[in-house]
């Protein structure tokens, strides 16, 4: 795998992907960057979930001039929904450079689109119908385009905007870098590489087929300031020899290392920033079972070989499914079976749920254990320790000072006793976790009552905006624009 550090990208972006938690490149970022920054037009074929927004929203915020208060890169979605969130993706990539994002769809007020308009973002990133409406109104000037970005460019033709997108291309300056991603390759988008794009070099990422055996996978539904409470009961409820628990950024790893110590857990951490002494001597110590969790950020748990690790915790649901079975992975060896455990925040169910296709494996809903599961799970632990010293029969004489205390007080009382001691018993010590933003999923999916269009000999004319996926007026038969609804 490769870092992000490791394909020149500039301190204001890598700081922002700091962040946001991400060190690793996906295969289509680590394809897609290098050529994209020196300026080659890119035909990327990659499926949703593989990187695809930072892919491009890294070069074109590279080569945007923040001084110039006007619209310099230009990304046409397929839906509202995809919009917004490639527009906050993109942004929160450009907040150390000063980048303004807006997205621009159908169904908002035109009046108030205009005003956001006037405030002079650089990036742009539209649904085809108003993009269109907006190019006509010349309230988006296109002059100073200078990466233009076509994604999920099958789904908009699917949706009957390909007429559209050739207009909007033929729209911005010839001299523009152009940037086309879809997960498949029909011949009408073959058809715009040929002709709207320059010598453009093509990237493959085929989906992998991932499976993963001999782990049993279950999530949690955690909101983000419950997860290290929630860790710690289910370390205590479960007890495993040998646990990872991975998280997104070298600071939370800390975090989470010293809390768990704060809690006397025998938890040692590992990331990029530790002399390779350091990170040796924690493996070392993981191996032989004098660390019992060994909490890890991807770049740092690369060809890691560690048998006996009975449970793998997501703190922090990864960016990518093949991340994901790469973490995973890490149990369930030689013939044992694993537990995987990820902590799902409710923004994210949607990317749990993309990770469980693209995987072809379903993780069962589980209930985060309580503060008194925990107790009772540390106590079951004390009595497996009295029943395993019963078994070996070694106490004959113990005898004497046995019956002597049961003439002076109960059975029950001194079983009670004895579980106490042998009961570890946590310190409550509070501990805080910089929150780090939830990873969101595209969702390019329709509602039932807005099914897919047909791609056939048929044009829907005009009607782009039944079932609520207003994207801004099309074209009628003759061409002129058609008059907007009311809420347009």
């Amino acid at each position: 795998m490769t870092t992000f550090k490791e394909l020149g990208i500039s301190n204001p972006i890598m700081k922002a992907l700091e962040k946001m938690g991400f060190e690793e490149a996906t295969p289509i970022q680590k394809e897609t960057i290098p050529l994209a920054m020196q300026g080659n037009d890119v035909i990327g074929q990659a499926q949703t979930g593989t990187g695809k927004t930072a892919a491009f929203g890294i070069p074109m915020i590279e080569k945007i001039d923040p001084k110039q208060r006007r619209i310099q890169g230009l990304v046409v979605a397929p839906t509202r929904e995809l919009a917004i969130q490639v527009s906050e993706e993109v942004h929160r990539l450009g907040k150390f450079k000063g980048i303004r994002t807006l997205p621009v769809y159908g169904g908002q007020h035109m009046e108030r689109q205009i005003r956001s308009l006037k405030e002079g973002p650089q990036i742009v990133v539209a649904t085809p119908g108003r993009l269109l409406d907006h190019m006509r109104r010349k309230t988006i000037r296109t002059e100073r385009v200078q990466i233009a970005v076509l994604d999920e460019a099958d789904e908009m033709l699917n949706m009957g905007f390909i007429d559209d997108i050739r207009n909007i291309l033929k729209g911005i300056p010839e001299d523009r870098q152009t940037l086309l991603f879809s997960a498949t390759m029909p011949k009408e988008i073959r058809d715009i590489a040929s002709k709207l794009m320059k010598d453009p070099k093509e990237i493959k990422v085929k989906a992998k087929e991932m499976t993963v055996e001999n782990i049993d996978q279950y999530f949690m539904e955690v909101p983000e300031k419950y997860k290290f409470d929630t860790l710690t009961n289910h370390l205590d409820v479960n007890a495993p020899e040998l646990a990872i628990v991975f998280s997104r950024t070298k600071k939370r790893v800390d975090e989470i290392t010293e809390g768990l110590q704060a809690r006397g857990f025998k938890a040692e951490g590992i990331h990029g920033d530790l002399t390779q002494g350091k990170r040796m001597s924690v493996l070392n110590k993981f191996k032989h079972g004098r660390v019992e969790v060994l909490v890890a950020t991807d770049v740092a748990a690369r060809g890691l070989d560690i048998s006996g690790v009975t449970h793998v915790y997501n703190f922090d649901i990864p960016q990518d499914p093949e991340s994901y079975v790469h973490r995973i992975g890490r149990t369930g060896r030689a013939g044992r079976t694993g537990e995987a455990i990820s902590f799902i925040t409710p923004r994210e169910m949607a990317h749990l749920k993309l990770i469980e296709k693209v995987t072809k494996s379903k993780m069962k809903r589980i209930m985060p254990p309580t503060n008194q599961d925990a107790q009772r799970g540390q106590q079951r632990i004390a009595v497996d320790k009295l029943l395993k010293t019963i078994e070996q029969k070694d106490l004959k004489q113990y005898h004497e000072t046995a019956n002597e205390l049961l003439q002076n007080h109960d059975s029950i009382t001194v079983i009670a006793a004895a579980l106490k001691m042998l009961t570890k018993e946590r310190k409550n010590t509070p501990v805080r976790i910089s929150s780090v933003a939830p990873i969101s999923v595209k969702k390019a999916q329709r509602s039932k009552d807005n099914k897919r269009r047909p791609n056939n000999k048929k044009r829907y004319h005009g009607k782009r905006n039944q079932g609520g996926r207003n994207q801004g007026g099309g074209r009628n038969r003759k061409g002129n624009f058609q008059k907007r609804r009311k809420h347009d």
